[in-house]
């Protein structure tokens, strides 16, 4: 099958070909005959199978068969949940409506918002935005939906996690009920399902399941490792391996930073990329890392929503995803367009019961043990449970000076609580530190009252 088949308009054809799109993926051969009929979808797939193109090219198409004249007007709405995914899909939509009179832009927060009001002055057909910073200019009055057609939720999954939902249903009450419907996502939870009942009429269900994902070019293998040797792990692959792209993920932002501060103190080159970094510092990274003269990303899983870089050679997992299909999400960020990819899974004393993945992959992923800092301790916890982490639930009591305890033993005909330092008889039921002067009563206050003010 090639793209002549699906019935896309000619300057689509011509894109696509001057692109170097030969024949469609698994997704966009099962999702556009259904989207150019103009039925509702939801889509399961994981980022790297396509899916941009099977839900941006029926929309371009229905669009330019139905051109609108000025002014502009939103007629069609993508949202998703990283400005970096959303910088993407733009891209990409602009590659595609190359020979189309059809404007599109990204719109999201962690930069000014001026140049997005400016763009939109002049007026936009596509938006591509994420939930907040959408919100944020419709609230100003800046974004008008009243005239979209299509809507689009990609990686509705990771909106869902990232607490997205209520600015979602804030949105869609913008949006006309008249309009075609998809949502896609890379897990179909209960909380997925139940806004897909709410958001789409009908719909046609398409679904590349994970294990079809996990690209059997890929060379996947399992290293344990005790925790406090990730570190010396990490470098001594990159040290050995020299490989020319190494996507580094890490469970935490603050995991992210000390990963790369740690490789710089060995000489490896290596930058972040996570919610707290600015938005130059993201594209930076990104830009390095596609170009060749950055050797390590280090990423969250959220972040690395929208990294469309081809020829990734490795994937090291330094921590462990405590969901199987992240598992699958990551490693697919290598072995693209069919070609070979080597993925790196840690698995230190803590991390046993995450390797569930291998059920979700239904296979077990072959170990590692020809490497210097191999542990026999953490492989002896395959499947137990990490033990629970300490919690400090609050403030202790303080220490006074003279080492006694509050509530302590009380002698008779003194009051109820004493401050630090000492106290003569006969004086109020509190005074501050230093014999203060303005001296409090406790009259009026219940004894409870009494007790709580002293206390803290």
């Amino acid at each position: 099958m090639d793209f002549t088949s699906l019935n896309l308009c000619q300057p689509l054809l011509n894109a696509l070909d001057e692109i170097g799109y030969i024949s469609p993926t698994p997704i966009q051969a099962q999702a556009i005959p259904d989207l150019i009929e103009g039925r509702d979808m939801l889509g399961c797939a994981q980022t790297g199978t396509g899916k941009t193109a099977a839900f941006a090219l029926p929309i371009l198409d229905a669009m330019a068969k139905d051109p609108w004249t000025d002014p502009r007007r939103i007629r069609a709405l993508m949202m998703c949940p990283t400005r970096e995914l959303a910088a993407q899909i733009h891209d990409n939509i602009e590659q595609y409506a190359r020979h189309l009179d059809i404007r599109s832009m990204a719109m999201f927060g962690g930069v000014s918002q001026r140049p997005q009001e400016k763009i939109l002055r002049r007026g936009v057909d596509i938006l591509v935005a994420t939930p907040g910073r959408l919100l944020d200019l419709i609230s100003q009055g800046y974004v008008d939906l009243s005239h979209v057609q299509f809507l689009v939720l990609d990686e509705a999954d990771r909106m869902l996690d990232m607490g997205f939902i209520r600015d979602i249903r804030k949105i869609l009450a913008q949006i006309p009920k008249k309009r075609q419907s998809l949502l896609f996502s890379a897990t179909i939870p209960r909380s997925i399902v139940e806004l897909s009942d709410d958001m789409l009429y009908n719909p046609v269900n398409v679904s590349i399941t994970p294990e079809s994902t996990t690209v059997e070019a890929i060379e996947q293998s399992l290293m344990f490792v005790m925790r406090s040797d990730k570190r010396g792990l990490l470098t001594y692959i990159i040290e050995e391996e020299s490989p020319d792209k190494v996507l580094v993920f890490s469970r935490t932002k603050h995991g992210c930073n000390r990963i790369v501060r740690q490789l710089g103190q060995d000489g490896i080159d290596a930058l972040a990329i996570h919610g707290n970094k600015s938005q130059g510092a993201r594209e930076k990274a990104l830009r390095r890392f596609r170009n060749g003269t950055l050797q390590v990303l280090v990423a969250t899983d959220v972040a690395s929503r929208g990294i469309d870089v081809s020829d990734i050679s490795h994937v090291i997992n330094l921590d462990l995803p405590n969901e199987p299909e992240v598992y699958v999400h990551r490693i697919g960020r290598t072995g693209r367009a069919g070609q070979g990819g080597i993925t790196i899974a840690f698995c230190d004393e803590n991390e046993g019961e995450y390797l569930g993945i291998e059920k979700t992959i239904r296979q077990d992923i072959p170990v590692d043990e020809g490497h210097p800092f191999h542990s026999e301790k953490a492989r002896s916890r395959k499947g137990n449970k990490a033990p629970k982490k300490q919690q400090n639930r609050g403030r202790g009591r303080r220490q006074p000076r003279n080492n006694k305890s509050n509530g302590g033993s009380r002698s008779k005909g003194k009051s109820n609580h004493q401050s630090n330092g000492s106290r003569s008889k006969g004086k109020s039921n509190h005074q501050s530190n230093g014999g203060r002067k303005g001296r409090r009563s406790g009259r009026g206050r219940s004894r409870k009252q009494r007790k709580h003010q002293t206390r803290y």
